[in-house]
């Protein structure tokens, strides 16, 4: 595996938001829900990634990262899928919240602004995934669940890391900070409100702490 995506030198602020008490709260209460739903994500990751690596088929420095990725969203989704098996909780089609459809619908149409905005809609949502894993691996009254989403979570912080990376080679950083904040914001309106139903709560599903709130509760620690 490549050096760049062992160690990517990726140190800026992708969440313009935390996510909300209330989505760890019905994460803890429908765990099984979350983890199809993880199981679901992490093959979805895989297949962008592929789908990037064929966009762009003559940058080889792109393909081999990319694969390199693609096959570790994989073996995340084995992973998951393991649990659910040992768990007896069958791999089951849900019904995916409008968070990851609302987010492809800012990536421009043009070249290069297209890339540009894919690698940062992929890498937030990775970095969504790594920031609610991280809750989940902290707050979880399950022990596997905790286990689980902790050895998750360096692989998932290479992720988005690497999606940096590869914005700031092609684009500069100037570029690439300037677009993130857009998106950033763009993608704390696509978890805003409130969930409908317990029974929809997913990975990616509203909760975030509006960012007024977020600073209101730093400055009380």
């Amino acid at each position: 595996m490549s050096a760049l995506l062992e160690n990517p030198t990726a140190r800026v602020r992708w969440l313009a938001a935390p996510s909300s008490p209330a989505w760890l709260e019905q994460a803890i209460a429908r765990p099984d829900l979350v983890l199809i739903d993880h199981a679901h994500c992490e093959r979805k990751a895989a297949g962008v990634a592929l789908q990037l690596m064929f966009r762009y088929p003559s940058d080889e420095q792109l393909g081999a990262l990319l694969s390199a990725l693609a096959r570790e969203e994989l073996e995340h989704f084995e992973q998951v899928l393991a649990l659910l098996q040992r768990r007896e909780v069958p791999l089951r089609p849900l019904a995916a919240p409008a968070y990851g459809s609302s987010l492809m619908a800012q990536v421009r149409k043009g070249e290069p602004q297209r890339m540009l905005d894919s690698f940062l809609v992929a890498g937030l949502i990775e970095a969504r995934s790594h920031e609610r894993m991280a809750l989940l691996a902290a707050h979880s009254p399950d022990p596997d669940l905790r286990e689980l989403y902790g050895e998750l979570l360096a692989s998932e912080a290479r992720h988005f890391g690497l999606y940096w990376v590869l914005c700031e080679q092609r684009f500069g950083r100037e570029v690439t900070v300037e677009r993130l904040e857009q998106l950033a914001l763009a993608e704390v309106e696509a978890l805003s409100g409130e969930l409908a139903q317990d029974d929809l709560v997913r990975m990616h599903s509203v909760g975030v702490t509006p960012a007024a709130d977020s600073a209101r509760q730093s400055g009380r620690r």
